[in-house]
Parts: structure tokens; sequence; C-alpha cells
């Protein structure tokens, strides 16, 4: 197991650092499994009721071009995989903008490099620019020209930046300009145009920050701005019935069948969720205080009007939503697995819990408004009968955290998926080339977090969870039994009140030099020699244990989950030739080291040339190997 590792690692950094003659230029990927999930952007050709696009989180853009039966890849030769927005010029349908960069926020997510557009329905791609945009969650086309477009650019929100927005191209993406910016803190989190008069615009502005130790929406540079002329000026709308700042993330839509009906979906923490206008957007109103519209605001927040109808919108987020009364009442969709009562019958309310689980984007077609497609962590659904049924879709775009393999010939591959299970797959099956979905089985853990396989025996496997769950299975008869190292779940709580800051993708490292030997991160290492039942702990806090990074995660809308825990130890690995020499990385920027099993660590940050204050490290060990 150990030389194996040892062989990826080499292999890969060979890979890495090669200039010239490189051995593996020509060695091809092939797809293994599991199928797939995490949809974040999804289209459809207008009035065509065979042609589909959907953009992954972290898979490139595929397209069907029979109804959905069948997808294939379109982005795969492009540098960025992480589809942000897609849209389909109104008059030519073979013009497509696609902007890159997950807009869903959240601490494990990709970003992008800007902008591409295709003149053919996807054939081939041009790199348009706006490379440092980070995340671009929307794009809006000027009805009679696809050479005019606008890209809300909300940026890494990882550090202030310029690269903020709205932008603003009239040559077809040739050059841009940035019409519309705030702050180096504050991106476009959406922008709508006016079905009549494609000069007239509004935008959410949405101002946001991403740190180790959480996250920060909501400040004064959020608000909606109007344009009355094609973006050259703009202006913030400030009350008229809107909301006092500190606002957050906003998404705003323009009726397609009423130029003079707006909503506008605001982020304020118990101040209202969903504002309209009946005049085009120089007036408003408070419909609908309900948080279940937005849940959740950086990881949703989105609207689709319905082309025919102004008083029907959809609010995809955990569950989907939707109003039929233009916002004064709202109500979850009925979904797949829904009983959907006859024309005749009552409607005895939604059984089935919501459209897919997670849901990012919404779109209905247009011309034929009974077409509609929502994209969500667990892929794609389409309807065409104005959703009383979908036919679901999983492509083969998983979202893995981690990956490890075991020993056997040929081996298997283990990893978290993210929204999904805990998977074990093989890496070939002889006399087969192909791997279907039924080889791939769960394991250990939920979708967070490590599968690390028993190097001496591929039957026991340890895999992690949110929450500080730790679990052990035995594959041989799928007995699965928690061994966290603290049984309170972390949950709900910030950092600074959990006895143990397990981080979401907490390290688990077994011994290289003994398979029972186990260790796992909080912001101590614990050790565990009897599989589980009790664990030791045999550091200090290894972190700088700042209190200022403790606190909860969110800014206007609280969300503790575990993603956002900093100051935990967050890489961790034994060395393969020195037993008892342990290396731990930490999220706020320590490296230590002890040599004698634990007995006594040594800090060794300040021998790291340049290594940012509170930085995260890279994982250590030989399951994943980073170019830097």
């Amino acid at each position: 197991m150990h030389k194996l590792r040892l062989l990826i690692a080499l292999s890969l950094s060979l890979a890495c650092f090669a200039q010239k003659d490189n051995p593996f230029e020509n060695l091809k990927y092939r797809f293994i499994g599991p199928p797939g999930n995490r949809v974040s952007a999804v289209a459809g050709e207008p009035g065509n009721p065979f042609v589909y696009y959907a953009g992954a989180a972290s898979g490139g853009l595929w397209k069907s071009s029979d109804g959905g039966n069948d997808w294939y890849p379109v982005f795969d030769k492009q540098s960025a995989q992480s589809i942000g927005s897609i849209a389909i010029a109104p008059s030519n349908h073979q013009v497509i903008y696609v902007g890159t960069g997950e807009p869903w926020i959240r601490s494990n997510v990709s970003v992008g490099d800007g902008i591409y557009r295709s003149n053919d329905g996807g054939k081939t791609w041009a790199h348009l620019g706006l490379e440092k945009t980070g995340r671009i969650g929307r794009i809006v086309i000027d009805p009679n020209n696809p050479d005019i477009a606008f890209v809300a650019a909300m940026g890494s929100g990882y550090l202030p930046q310029q690269e903020r927005g709205v932008f603003r191209t009239t040559d077809g993406g040739k050059t841009w300009n940035r019409v519309l910016f705030v702050n180096e803190n504050t991106g476009a989190s959406d922008i709508t145009i006016d079905p009549k008069n494609p000069r007239h615009l509004i935008a959410g502005l949405w101002q946001f920050e991403i740190r180790t130790w959480g996250r920060n929406s909501g400040g004064p540079g959020s608000g909606l701005f109007v344009t009355n002329d094609g973006g050259d000026t703009w202006a913030r709308i400030d009350k008229h019935g809107l909301p006092d700042s500190p606002l957050g993330k906003i998404a705003v839509n323009f009726a397609p069948s009423d130029e003079n009906r707006v909503y506008a979906l605001i982020e304020t923490g118990d101040r209202g969720s969903l504002w309209r206008s009946d005049n085009g957007g120089g007036s408003w109103r408070l419909v609908n205080n309900s948080r279940l519209l937005n849940e959740r605001p950086h990881y949703y927040t989105r609207m689709l009007v319905m082309p025919d109808n102004a008083n029907e919108v959809y609010f995809p987020s955990n569950f989907n939503n939707v109003t039929f009364d233009g916002g004064s009442t709202a109500e979850r969709e009925h979904c797949p697995g829904d009983r959907i009562p006859s024309d005749n019958e009552e409607d005895a309310g939604n059984s089935g819990g919501g459209c897919g689980g997670d849901n990012h984007d919404m779109w209905a077609d247009p011309l034929l408004p009974n077409r509609m497609m929502i994209g969500s962590d667990g892929g794609v659904m389409i309807s065409v009968n104005r959703g009383r049924s979908w036919n679901e879709v999983r492509l083969p775009i998983a979202q893995i955290y981690h990956l490890t393999v075991d020993n056997r010939v040929p081996y298997y591959v283990y990893g978290q998926m993210q929204d999904g299970t805990p998977q074990r797959g093989p890496s070939q099956v002889p006399g087969d080339y192909i791997i279907n979905e039924s080889q791939w089985t769960t394991t250990a853990g939920c979708e967070t977090g490590w599968n690390v396989v028993d190097p001496e025996d591929n039957n026991i496997v340890w895999g992690g969870c949110y929450a500080g769950v730790t679990e052990r299975v035995d594959l041989r008869d799928g007995h699965t039994r928690s061994v966290s190292v603290w049984p309170d779940r972390t949950m709900g709580a910030n950092a600074g009140e959990v006895k143990e800051r397990m981080n979401w993708t907490s390290p688990i490292a077994i011994s290289p030099h003994d398979h029972n030997t186990v260790y796992t991160g909080s912001q101590y290492v614990n050790r565990t020699t009897d599989a589980g039942q009790t664990w030791q702990r045999i550091s200090p806090d290894l972190t700088l244990n700042d209190p200022s990074m403790h606190g909860n995660s969110g800014g206007l809308t609280v969300d503790n989950l575990s993603v956002e825990y900093a100051g935990v130890v967050y890489a961790l690995a034994e060395s393969p030739v020195e037993k008892g020499q342990i290396w731990a990385g930490t999220n706020d920027g320590q490296v230590q080291v002890t040599r004698d099993g634990g007995k006594s660590w040594t800090n060794v940050t300040k021998n790291i040339p340049g290594l940012p204050a509170k930085s995260s490290p890279l994982r250590t060990g030989s399951s994943r190997t980073t170019c830097v």
C-alpha cells in the first residue's frame, strides 16, 4: 500500500513539474464512476424541445439533443470546468455564453476563469476574458443583438478585488467594460433585463467575503441598481419600499410577460424575503416574509418568473417553493415521487418533500413555458408538463472530496461524494471495459471528509462526516458503528462553542507502521489503537486558538455547519519511514511535528518561507498531490 502511494505521488509530481518529454502526456482519462450530481446552471434552447444544457459545479458543460435522454460533454477542452451561468441568445439560438465559477457560495466550491462563447451550439468555444471575476452568476443578452451582453460578476470572495460588479460587451465579447462597481468587497449576484426595453436593466449587488474561518454576507455595498440607458449610468434604488441597509445576497427578475412586474429576493436577516414592484422598479412593497424562499441565502437565492404568468414564481432552494399569486402566499412545489391530484380531485398537498435537494438554478422555455428544468445537487430534472412530472438525470460529474485506494488488484477507489454517500468502486473490471453504476457501493461516513481503507484488510473502511462524526464499517457484514472522538454532534454551533473542533473534512490517517493505529484531527491530534473504542489525545491544541476566528459564520444569516471551523488540524500524516514522526497542518497556518509519537511537538511554521499568516495548508499524505 505504501509503495503504491509513493509511486502515485512520484508519478503525479513528475507530471506536475516535467517541462519537456513528459512520459505521461499521452495518458488518457477514463470514466469509472460513480454516477454524479451537483448541477449549478441549466438552460434549454427556446422553442426546441430536444435541446438542453446543464452546467456542472465542477464537471463542465453538458448538452442533450434528444430531449434529455442522452448527454455529451461539450466543454472538456476548456481550462475551467466549474459552470456558474448559461445564456442562449434570444435572437440566435446557436450563440451561447457560459460564465464560469460556482455562484452558490460555501467553503468547498470552485472558482472559474471568466466567460466563454460558442457560435455553433456548443461545438466550439472562444474564451472571452474576465479571467479574474471568480464567479459569474448570471448573464443576460440583448433580445435583438447577440453581441450585447451583461455579466453579473461576483468575484472570488476570498480577497478584495476590482474584478467585481457588472460588465458589458457590445462587440460579442471582444472587449468588456465594467459599467457598475460599488467597492472591492461587493460583487453582482444577479441581473435582469426589461422584456420590452433592453436598455432598462436592474442588478442586485452583494457584499460578501469568504475566509477560512467563515463567510460574512451583508453590508452597505449590497443593493439594487437600475440603468435606463443600456448600462452607461446606474443609480442605486434606495428606499421606495425596499429594506434599509445592511442587505445581503439579492436575486432580481423582471416578469417576461409584464415589464411592469419585478421581483427582488433579498437577504435581510429577519426583515423579510420577497419584494415586488408593479411599476418597473420605481416603487416596491414587501409581499412575503418566509425564509423558505431563500433559506441559506449564500447557497441559494434564485428565482424563476414563468414566461407566461407574472404571478407564478419559483424559488429553488433546499426544497423548491412556488407562488401562484405574485408572492402573497407560497407553497412547496410538486416534485418527482409526489402524488399529483387529478383535475377533479382536491390537492391534498405535497407528499414528497421538494424537487431534488439543494436546488440552485431553474429555467422555463420562453416559447413553450410548460417545458422546465431544475439544476440541483442531485443532478438535472426536466419537465414538459409544467412540473406535473419530472425526468431525473444523473450525469458523470460527481464531486469527490478526497480519493484513496486499496491494495487489491485491480484496486478499488474510495471517496466521499458531496451531497451524496461515501463511495467505493473498482478501477477496472477484468474482461469488461464498462464499470456499471451497480458496482459502486457505500462505505463509512457521509457526504463529507475522508474515506480511508485499512491497508491490511480491504473490508475495513473509516469514513468521516460533518458534525464531528467518524464511522468504521466492516464490509463483510455491512456493520457500521460510530467511533467519533466526541459524542456530541456539532451541527449548528460555532467553533467556540464545541469541545472538539471537527471540521467538515476532518482528516483521518492510518499509521503506515501499524494498521490498528488510526489518527484524526480536531484542534488536537487524537489516536485510537482499538478500532475506535477509545481515543487518546496525543497533542496539545496545535492551532493559534484565536477566539476572533471562532465566532458565527454567515453574516446576516448565521450558518454554522462545521465547514467554517477554524483553528483545526486540517492535514495529518505519519512518516512512512519513521514511526512516531507525525506531521500536522492547521487551517490557521500552523505546521507542527512530533518525532516521539505525540509526547512532544515542535512548531516549524517559521521555517516555511513566505507562508501567509492564518493560511490553510495543502493536504499532506500521498493520496493527494497538488501542483503549486
